[in-house]
């Protein structure tokens, strides 16, 4: 670059050209943590028009930008400094590429000249996303920023979703054109854009036959959908298959509320009889892992038959199906109900299966009622999330967005709180990540403004990412953090006496926090509110004031230690 350039104030320097690309793009939203060499691109952007959520911390602003992918259907972004920030930036990126959430990650990088000579904050940060991103771009030159923001754009979003990673050394940042050759560059790099890689696999009429005959002749259909399903924004088609043909439906925790969950065909309740029982499943957007206990006996019947519908060809080669459906979930599931109306048929209420399922959910859910009824103090999990469920669903729609995770409060939570309408629970997800609380917050009171949002948190799992409180007040989102106290992972000291031992056993278990410990100051430091409630008059009534403020809070709501029990997969006694 000329040194008439830097004199030239039509001149466009790099963090400039990349605000000017992404604004182009259509990206409206950005997460991160600034810094060299980042803070003019993050100024720039906001300049153009990109609002931009100053976190604390890379991990929780990249949880934020993966949630923001899913919630949105858009790419989330997270914007990083170099080295650390890269690495702390794969938290995020690696949480959207596992639930398959599109996101890309930018990051600054050291100046190309230095690179293997000790630079500052030197990393090869392309070989680092390697294993949690699909593609990888670097802007070795200022000219190449256009392309290489488009691509990285578009392959979050093509195929099955992901992350994606983008790489600005220093160098380019500080390079410059004029103005003029740089609009030249993004339009030519967006004429070039591959638009075949965001076209979906469209699934052949014989198979969709196939995939009809096989549920028109099944005496036990089930059909199971998840955050694929959310994410491709099947709910009316869903609704529609569903309520044309009768057959019960089983969501994942993150594909609750796609049907309402006191829909009368829900088998949620009746879990284990539906995937133990069933003949033939119609899976939609949802992987058969361990959420789903591979499709393998014992949970399923040895006999059943999985029809699979996806977008990603690899995952249907990797599960075997009985039949794959290559494609989106929606325009699948749109052709089935279309292929089943010519010819329809419906299993009505009085079908066994439909019958033994509703039951089997009546007999379950009145258990889990009569448990819900008793008042006890101290706080058991049972006693807060019955009200915390009931003063939820008091706020009727739009409903609020439900972030869970913990051990405890998430399984408790997942099985009371009621989830009536689509992409209105976040939690721990397909890789159980814990951390991932404040972030999804934030991305969901950037992402569904219209929405309260409500967090149920262990005090494990807010821990994690407990200072984006400050977050949360410095940008007045509608935030409500109600956090589990129990004084620990699990509930504070769980080891037997013999297990006590040792020259460090008067240290406090590897489980324990400080006992009562006042997470709902925290907030408070920072002018938001904080309230600490131990009955259940004090819990409604702190939630009937912070839901109609709308405004950030944390609950503090004191658990007897002893309540819970150690846990880490699904576990479902009914």
């Amino acid at each position: 670059m000329s040194n008439s350039d830097h004199q030239n104030p039509s001149a466009v320097d790099g963090n400039t050209f990349v605000a000017m690309c992404l604004a182009r793009a259509g990206v409206d939203r950005m997460f991160g943590v600034v810094g060299i060499p980042v803070t003019s691109l993050a100024n720039r952007a906001v300049a153009l028009g990109t609002r931009f959520i100053a976190f604390h911390n890379e991990q929780s602003a990249g949880y934020a930008a993966s949630a923001y992918g899913y919630l949105t259907g858009r790419p989330g972004v997270l914007l990083t400094v170099s080295g650390p920030g890269c690495v702390h930036g794969l938290a995020g990126l690696s949480n959207a590429t596992v639930n398959t959430w599109p996101m890309v990650l930018i990051s600054g990088s050291c100046d190309q000249k230095d690179l293997g000579r000790g630079d500052f904050q030197e990393l090869d940060q392309i070989e680092a996303v390697k294993p949690f991103s699909k593609y990888s771009a670097k802007a070795t030159d200022i000219t190449k920023i256009p392309s290489c923001v488009f691509s990285v754009l578009d392959w979050a979003m093509s195929g099955r979703p992901g992350g994606c990673y983008l790489d600005l050394p220093t160098d380019v940042l500080h390079q410059t054109i004029s103005e003029s050759e740089a609009q030249k560059l993004i339009n030519d790099a967006e004429n070039c854009r591959i638009k075949e890689v965001n076209l979906k696999p469209i699934v052949k009429h014989s198979e969709i036959g196939k995939a009809a005959a096989l549920l028109r002749k099944a005496e036990r259909p089930l059909i199971v959908f998840g955050k694929g399903a959310a994410i491709s924004r099947a709910e009316n088609a869903l609704k529609k298959l569903v309520e044309s043909t009768g057959i019960p439906f089983l969501p994942t925790p993150m594909g609750k509320g796609l049907l309402p969950d006191n829909h009368e065909l829900a088998a949620t309740a009746a879990r284990s009889l539906a995937i133990g029982k069933c003949d033939v499943a119609l899976v939609v957007g949802a992987r058969l892992n361990w959420l789903l206990h591979f499709g393998e006996p014992p949970k399923w019947s040895k006999d059943v038959k999985f029809i699979l519908v996806d977008v990603a060809e690899e995952e249907i080669e990797l599960r075997k199906p009985c039949l794959g459906l290559v494609g989106d979930a929606t325009k699948v599931v749109e052709m089935l109900h279309k292929e089943i109306k010519d010819d329809p048929f419906c299993l009505g209420k009085s079908h066994p299966w439909v019958e033994a399922l509703a039951k089997k959910s009546k007999e379950n859910v009145s258990k889990m009622e009569a448990q819900l009824a008793k008042d006890v103090v101290p706080f058991n999990f049972m006693t807060p999330m019955r009200i915390i469920r009931d003063a939820i669903l008091q706020v009727g729609s739009p409903a609020p967005v439900v972030v869970s995770e913990g051990a405890n409060t998430m399984d408790v939570g997942r099985s009371v709180l009621v989830q009536m309408e689509p992409r209105t629970r976040l939690d721990a997800g397909t890789w159980g990540t814990m951390g991932v609380g404040l972030g999804y917050c934030i991305a969901a009171a950037v992402a569904c403004p219209e929405r309260l949002v409500v967090a149920v948190e262990g005090d494990s799992g807010f821990g994690f990412s407990a200072m984006e409180v400050e977050t949360l007040v410095r940008y007045q989102l509608p935030v409500v953090v109600i956090v589990f106290n129990n004084g620990g992972v699990y509930g504070g000291d769980r080891r037997n006496p013999e297990e006590i031992t040792g020259p460090y056993k008067e240290d406090p278990a590897p489980t324990s926090f400080v006992p009562g410990a006042s997470y709902h100051l925290l907030i408070e430091a920072f002018g938001g509110k904080g309230y600490l409630v131990g009955t259940p008059d004090e819990l409604r009534s702190a939630l009937s004031e912070s839901f109609s403020a709308r405004k950030p809070a944390v609950i503090n709501v004191t658990i007897d230690p002893y309540a819970g029990a150690e846990s880490g997969r699904l576990q479902h006694k009914n």
